[in-house]
């Protein structure tokens, strides 16, 4: 059986939703919640001091479910332009597979449940944290940014950047230097990394209404944001060398990945839109994928530091 939805003034048949176990993964946003749960799980394990292996699961387990009621909030409200645009058409929303009010229902359920027993479990400066996280990600940005500047990404980066700043709070109780250099990593990361997916999604940003950098100014002004951030990145990823709490895996890690970054976005920063549109945005493509590696390398070597110094072989 079907029904008939109409979204932005077309018709467009709908299956009556069936759910399923797959339906409320898919509403958790995997693919971003894995970015929340190794991110977070760092956070938890450089802090200082020795937690219980259960906890530290639990924690983790915890933060991810926030990330992910976060998650599902956010398509309940974007149900409209994720229709519209074809990385998202397939969503469980537009798809068919389960109702707005449903996953409404669903996304605060688990937003109470994650806090609430992260509080429990951990203590409640991480459960507050998770808590303003949801909030920043569902209203900030998802409900007030996304659809009226193109700072939206700018902005809004900051929910996706907290996971750390959770995970070393629900280890140690508190913020540090170290929590708030981990959040600023992920925060000035975003702009740069989001804008390289923009440049090849323009017209489906375009098509949906929202206002990213690439629709209101164009790809050689993103080019050039890309290009700024990239060196504002930089300066933040080294700034632990200079405060003193750099291992030797970070720093060798730091200086090789932000040389490469800056390098690809000053060449990016050169190239045409008829360039890239010849060879179908191949080097904005590269740029967003090496995005996602030079983050992971960061949160790594931090880990692999913190197993040296638990070790005794570095102070």
């Amino acid at each position: 059986m079907t029904e008939l939805s109409i979204i932005k003034g077309q018709a467009r048949p709908r299956m009556t939703p069936r759910l399923t176990l797959q339906t409320y993964v898919l509403l958790l946003k995997p693919r971003v919640m894995s970015l929340v749960v190794f991110t977070a799980a760092v956070g938890f394990l450089v802090a200082p001091g020795a937690t219980d292996p259960v906890t530290a699961l639990l924690s983790i387990l915890l933060i991810a479910l926030g990330g992910g009621a976060s998650g599902a909030l956010n398509m309940w409200w974007d149900a409209d332009i994720d229709a519209i645009m074809k990385r998202t058409r397939n969503r469980p929303i537009p798809s068919g597979r389960i109702s707005r009010r449903a996953t409404l229902i669903f996304g605060l359920l688990l937003s109470a449940f994650s806090v609430t027993a992260l509080g429990l479990v951990s203590n409640w400066v991480a459960a507050g944290l998770l808590a303003f996280t949801i909030f920043f990600y569902v209203v900030i940005y998802s409900m007030l940014l996304k659809r009226a500047t193109p700072q939206n990404i700018v902005i809004g980066g900051a929910a996706g950047a907290l996971p750390p700043m959770i995970g070393w709070a629900a280890a140690t109780g508190g913020i540090s230097p170290e929590s708030i250099f981990m959040f600023m990593l992920i925060f000035i990361w975003t702009p740069p990394h989001f804008w390289s997916l923009a440049l090849f999604m323009k017209e489906d940003y375009s098509r949906a209404g929202v206002p990213m950098l690439t629709v209101t100014h164009g790809h050689q002004a993103t080019r050039r944001q890309i290009f700024v951030y990239a060196v504002l990145l930089a300066l933040v990823a080294l700034s632990p060398i200079a405060l003193g709490f750099a291992g030797p895996v970070y720093i060798v890690a730091a200086l090789v990945l932000n040389t490469r970054f800056v390098l690809g976005a000053w060449r990016l920063r050169q190239r045409s839109d008829e360039v890239a549109r010849d060879d179908r945005f191949a080097a904005e493509r590269k740029y967003f994928r090496l995005s996602l590696v030079y983050l992971f390398l960061h949160f790594a070597a931090l880990i692999a530091d913190a197993s040296l110094r638990a070790g005794g072989w570095i102070s």
